[in-house]
This record gives C-alpha cells, structure tokens and sequence, in this order.
C-alpha cells in the first residue's frame, strides 16, 4: 500500500509541470464560443466583437458558433461533452439557471460549469407597432383586462428573462396574456413588425425599428430611463418593484484547469476594455458588466436559488 501511496504521489507530481506547460502554451489552436441566440441579433453582434479582440490577445481565433434555442441554454448544455481543456466556452444567459427548475436534466448549472467571467447584461423593454392603438402602457393594460388572453406578445423563448419578466407581470396585474416564442431577436422583430404579434418583449435590438419609426417603447426594465428612449417609463416608474437586467457571461467545461480558466479571464477582462467592444454594446444599450471568475461563480450560486423562487412562483415549475 505504501509503494501504491508512493507511485501515486509520483504520479501527481509529474503531471503538475506537463498541466502547467500545458496551460502556459494555451491555446494552440482556434478557440470555439458558442453563443445562445441567432446570427444576426444584439447578442451575436456584440459578442463576435468581444470574440475578435480576445482572439487577438490570445494569439488563436475565437470562433463564434450559435446555437440558438431552448431559452438559451444549449449552449451550456453542450460543455457537459466538451473536453475541459479551454478550447470550448458559452454563453450562460440566465435561463441556464432555471433549467433544472422546468426540466430533467442530468447535471448542475453551479458545480457542472467553470465559470470564467461575466461580460455584459442586457437592456430590456416592451415594444408595438406604431400604428398600434396601443400607445402606452396604460392602454396596454386596459386592452389586456377587457380581452383575457387575448393579447399576443414575443420573447426570444420560453422561460427566457422577457417571457419570465412579463409573466410576473402579468400576475401582479392579474392579466391574462397570450405568449408567443422566438429563437431570437430577428424572429421576434419580424413578427411584431409584420403583424402576426400585438407586442415584442426583447433587449434593446429593436432601437433601430423604434429610430424608424416603426416600433414604440412603451417601458424598459433597468433600474433609469435609458437615454436613448427618454420618454418610456421605467417599470418601477409605473409602479412595478421590478428591475430586469440579466447578466451574463462565459463559462468553461468543468474540470478545466484553473491556469487556463485564469488565461481566458484575462484576455476577455482586457477584450471588455476596448472601445471596440463599448461602441458595441452601446448600440444596444448595453455597458460591460464585469465579474470575476469568483465573483460569477457565487453569482451562479445566488441566481440559481432566486430563479427557484421565480419558476415556482409563476407555476412554471416541472412536476416532481
């Protein structure tokens, strides 16, 4: 047993010099992100240019992949096959926590990820037609309670943040609104503009449509009015506690080694800091939203207790 003991202690002493050779010549090959929404929307934007400057910092393309769907959680779905050597990352919207919550799944969102950073949040509100006759919130509301279910509105998917966000609403208004999913923001936007949806709940992807013309705001969800809608109130502003920015950020397989988790940190850290990266958000109302490797590793934790709470008060909750 003691020369197993020895053997073994050998063993581990020679692989730690090979793990960090290993994660001082990371990466040595392009690196894949996959991103949760469809080509072409405010995530995928934004998040190709962070991919961009990363890369240049790290001597190896970051190469975006969507795989949009499922409220956004494929994504992560798909780390639990990668091999944990730092040459797969996802996105993590929100929804990834609420996953275990609405169906069965076989791991867990906290200890089944290496949670490298988060980057960003998004900037939400609920848009119509503006030859909607419904002009504001109020006639919103009012419309919803005189036809019961009747009032059809998008999201970028089923139990994503817009769809659980307006779904609170909706019971702390006693409304009954009719739900209808996207697999993104290019989907939602040409329904809502061509009719087949009396509203879009989404992030700030529809500015260019409100610019138009051709879409009103009738609220976002941050904490202030944002300052290139001035005139939509703030949800809190219309007497709803509520504030809906939803982080996110990027995650690792579990079990990849921390010098490459740290190696990753640093390079997105530095790719936020680009003006590149800024300008690209604030097309969309977004800022950086920076959290540590620890830091987003105990907001995973928080969040997926909040997002219990949230499922189960909806009723959305899966049967046990």
């Amino acid at each position: 047993m003691k020369r197993r003991h020895i053997v073994q202690l050998a063993g581990a002493a020679l692989a730690a010099p090979a793990l960090v050779a290993r994660a001082q010549s990371f990466p040595a090959r392009p690196i894949k992100l996959l991103v949760a929404f469809p080509a072409g929307g405010p995530t995928d934007i934004t998040m190709r240019v962070l991919a961009d400057n990363a890369g240049k910092l790290l001597g190896q393309p970051v190469v975006v992949e969507n795989k949009p769907g499922a409220g956004g959680t494929l994504p992560a779905q798909a780390l639990q096959t990668a091999a944990p050597d730092g040459y797969t990352l996802a996105q993590t919207p929100l929804g990834v926590f609420r996953l275990p919550y609405t169906t069965k799944i076989n791991w867990d969102p906290v200890k089944d990820i290496a949670y490298v950073l988060n980057v960003t949040g998004y900037a939400f509100g609920l848009v119509v037609p503006a030859d909607s006759p419904i002009k504001s919130w109020t006639h919103f509301v009012a419309w919803a309670k005189a036809n019961p279910g009747k009032l059809s509105y998008g999201s970028t998917g089923a139990l994503t943040s817009p769809h659980l966000t307006m779904e609170l609403i909706a019971q702390k208004l006693g409304l009954e609104l009719l739900h209808v999913p996207y697999k993104g923001s290019a989907d939602l936007m040409q329904s809502v503009l061509g009719g087949q949806i009396m509203a879009a709940a989404d992030s700030t992807g529809f500015a260019p449509q409100v610019e138009a013309g051709k879409l009103r705001v009738l609220n976002t969800w941050g904490a202030e009015r944002l300052a290139k809608f001035p005139d939509a109130p703030t949800l809190k502003e219309l007497g709803l506690d509520l504030v809906q920015n939803s982080p996110f950020g990027l995650g690792a397989p579990k079990g990849t080694p921390p010098a490459v988790v740290k190696r990753l940190h640093d390079a997105f850290k530095q790719a936020m800091e680009q003006d590149s990266y800024k300008t690209a958000l604030a097309r969309y109302d977004m800022v950086p939203m920076y959290m540590s490797t620890t830091a987003y590793q105990k907001f995973a934790q928080d969040t997926f207790a909040k997002e219990k709470a949230l499922v189960e008060k909806l009723g959305l909750a899966k049967p046990q």
